[in-house]
């Protein structure tokens, strides 16, 4: 069946091969190549809202004659990212709004999605400079609907995250990778266990110095409560998962509890790092850039994994299937431009954020930390969801 499925996809990626890139771009013929495109594009959204926030009164001065702007402080600073945000969720929801359901290549909507750059990229720009002209109080009830996109689209990288694990949990309990690769998952799985007490260790040094930093002592405390946590329900003879995912899984978890930390304004005491980096450095750019980069990474990524979202049976493609969701690839992106904007601007609309910085205050460490508790909270139900439900049906009459 893989093989039959293999060579379907093999045909269809032939008819790419005969046009150069160039060709592709200008006919629309390559849906694969449109995704680095629309990536393309959603990184320059993040590029500018950052000019805006950082400098854009050296950068726009023409921005204060603007009658919306209110002197320049409407379209600037954290209501500038705000409207730079409007402006590329706009353009996404209108790309999701015109292909959702699409099924087949070939026809307009595939066409749409995978071609005519020119009028999309107007399309762009023009939203985006719409953006700046809207009234202060339309792009305020924004910044608070942004608030539930930038977490619609936590919780679908979430899943997605999370799907992925427990496809590599299928994969080593395969006959032909759990004979062949056991050693190899064994040392894996050690690495990332490694890693983990290794990066618990280093929080506490770096974050709680002293006793009196209970906060950050209950966040790193309560991280490694959590590791053991999923290691002894994936160990559970009942569970039966391998040693990998929970070791994968700490990874993820103690990632986004350094994240969080991280997150802490500068200036707390328990907090030496963000101390540290209060002045603008080589280090604090880079960090920044990084930043910037694997946000979007991240969510090119959750974008073209639609298929974790399918509740069906899934069933072998046709030969003219799009590659991946079309609708579900913008519906991504439009609440990735809510996301990058809450990260721009500390989740807080009237918070005011230092120059290269992103993701910085309590609101957002508060974010971090429950979204890592819900990370936890949704891998052990996957863990214990079929033991529960395979004994529900069990102790049911005949």
């Amino acid at each position: 069946m893989e093989s039959g499925v293999g060579g379907n996809s093999n045909e269809r990626h032939g008819v790419f091969k005969g046009d150069s890139w160039f060709s592709q771009f200008r006919n629309g013929s390559n849906p694969w190549m449109a995704r680095y495109v629309y990536a393309l594009i959603f990184l320059v959204s993040n590029l500018l809202a950052w000019a805006v926030r950082d400098y854009g009164r050296i950068t726009f001065p023409e921005m204060e004659k603007l009658k919306n702007c209110q002197g320049g402080r409407g379209c600037l600073g954290a209501e500038g990212v705000l409207r730079v945000s409007l402006g590329c969720f706009a353009f996404y929801f209108v790309m999701f709004l015109s292909t959702a359901g699409t099924k087949r290549m070939y026809n307009c909507r595939d066409s749409w999605h995978s071609g005519w750059w020119s009028a999309k990229i107007g399309l762009w720009i023009a939203l985006t400079i719409t953006s700046f002209l809207v009234p202060t109080f339309i792009i305020q009830i924004y910044g608070e609907i942004a608030h539930f996109g930038a977490g619609i689209f936590l919780l679908v990288q979430l899943v997605s995250v999370i799907s992925f694990i427990k496809w590599l949990n299928d994969c080593c309990q395969s006959d032909k990778i759990a004979e062949r690769c056991h050693i190899h998952v064994m040392l894996l799985a050690t690495a990332a266990y490694v890693i983990c007490i290794v990066g618990i260790i280093m929080m506490y040094i770096w974050y709680a110095p002293e006793p009196s930093c209970l906060l950050n002592i209950f966040f790193i405390t309560w991280t490694l409560v959590l590791l053991h946590l999923m290691t002894s329900v994936s160990l559970h003879p009942k569970v039966n998962s391998v040693f990998l995912t929970p070791g994968l899984m700490g990874l993820y978890v103690v990632f986004i509890c350094w994240c969080a930390i991280r997150s802490e304004p500068a200036g707390e005491s328990c907090n030496r790092k963000a101390e540290a980096s209060n002045k603008t450095d080589w280090l604090t750019i880079i960090s920044f850039v990084v930043a910037l980069l694997a946000m979007v990474i991240a969510t090119f990524s959750t974008g073209v994994d639609s298929q974790c979202f399918q509740i069906r049976k899934k069933e072998a493609p046709a030969e003219d299937a799009v590659p991946y969701g079309y609708g579900f690839f913008h519906f991504v992106f439009a609440t990735g431009a809510m996301y990058f904007a809450m990260l721009l601007i500390g989740w807080n609309t009237h918070h005011t954020i230092k120059r290269w910085t992103i993701d910085v205050g309590w609101t957002s460490t508060w974010v971090r930390i429950v979204n890592e508790w819900l990370a936890v909270c949704v891998y052990l139900w996957m863990l214990v969801a079929p033991v529960i439900l395979g004994c529900g049906r069990t102790t049911e009459p005949a």
